[in-house]
């Protein structure tokens, strides 16, 4: 049953998983995982390589090696468990099989650990995991144009999200929140994003840490007539986030995205009614004028004019 489900599940994401294939960063990535199995393995290469087994087949893993991946497998399994989406968990495998490679690398020999970190610092600084770029019903503010849009229409209700382009956590974040504002988002019912990152003066402003040891990215804020009205993840008196998983079913649940949506129904269908009415009523309001300053003359037929 296992086996199925997980065949299943790779199928679904099958085109997904295509869609990576084209992108640098994954291909990159996967051949970054697979160095040191590439390098044990090679025939040629694997000959000179030294090992700690009893027979002298360095061609094959020694028991130390075998101990740090299960390692490596055992902590890839833990963070997943909090891990929402694909690349939450590719992103996860990517990074421990790195650190495990250098290691192992390290152990095997030093020149070649050094390589290998020499190679994964020119990864992370040339290529970034690349950006959300599907459908969405979301503004982007900056620094002077939040405090406006929030203030504007006190009916509006706002869900922002404050993150930063390089933390890796919003960047996996992107498409759970644009699916959230295709289905919620309408006029009394609004979806935002500022990056606190670029612009420092908002993050102070509105007191959302970028720092990677307070774990405050992302941040959701929830927004009423320009006052916040409650964030999460919450945060506490040392200013380090408290636990919060940034799944779909806790933002509905937490934010009350339901009732919010019904509540902002309501507010379309006032907004129309009062559309209507103004476009019904400026015609007779020129009419009267029209007939106040021009006296009365006998009405007469397309024809006749």
């Amino acid at each position: 049953m296992v086996l199925i489900t997980g065949i299943c599940t790779f199928l679904y994401h099958l085109p997904q998983i295509y869609k990576w294939l084209l992108k640098p960063y994954y291909i990159t990535s996967f051949f970054m995982t697979v160095a040191f199995l590439v390098v044990r393995k090679a025939p040629g290469l694997c000959e000179h390589l030294a090992t700690q087994r009893e027979d002298g087949d360095s061609c094959n893993f020694d028991w130390r090696e075998l101990e740090i991946l299960m390692f490596l497998s055992a902590i890839v399994m833990m963070k997943n468990r909090r891990a929402i989406t694909l690349e939450q968990h590719m992103g996860n495998l990517f990074l421990f099989s790195k650190v495990a490679n250098t290691i192992l690398f390290f152990r095997l020999d030093v020149r070649l650990g050094i390589l290998y970190l020499a190679l994964c610092v020119a990864f992370v600084m040339t290529c970034k995991p690349p950006l959300y770029m599907g459908p969405e019903y979301i503004k982007y503010f900056s620094d002077k144009t939040i405090d406006e849009e929030l203030q504007r229409d006190s009916r509006v209700t706002w869900i922002v999200e404050f993150y930063a382009n390089w933390s890796s956590d919003c960047q996996s974040f992107a498409p759970v929140f644009a699916d959230l504002s295709l289905k919620y988002n309408c006029a009394g019912l609004r979806f935002g994003k500022v990056d606190i990152g670029r612009y420092g003066e908002v993050s102070q402003r509105y007191k959302v840490s970028t720092s990677p040891l307070a774990k405050q990215l992302p941040s959701l804020l929830l927004f009423q007539g320009g006052r916040e009205i409650m964030r999460r993840p919450m945060v506490d008196n040392k200013g380090r986030a408290v636990s919060w998983t940034f799944n779909e079913e806790n933002i509905i649940r937490e934010f009350n995205l339901n009732e919010l949506f019904q509540k902002s129904k309501k507010l379309n269908k006032s907004l129309g009614l009062k559309g209507e009415e103004q476009k019904n009523s400026q015609p007779e309001e020129g009419n009267d004028e029209l007939h106040a300053d021009t006296p009365e003359e006998p009405t007469e037929s397309k024809k006749d004019k």
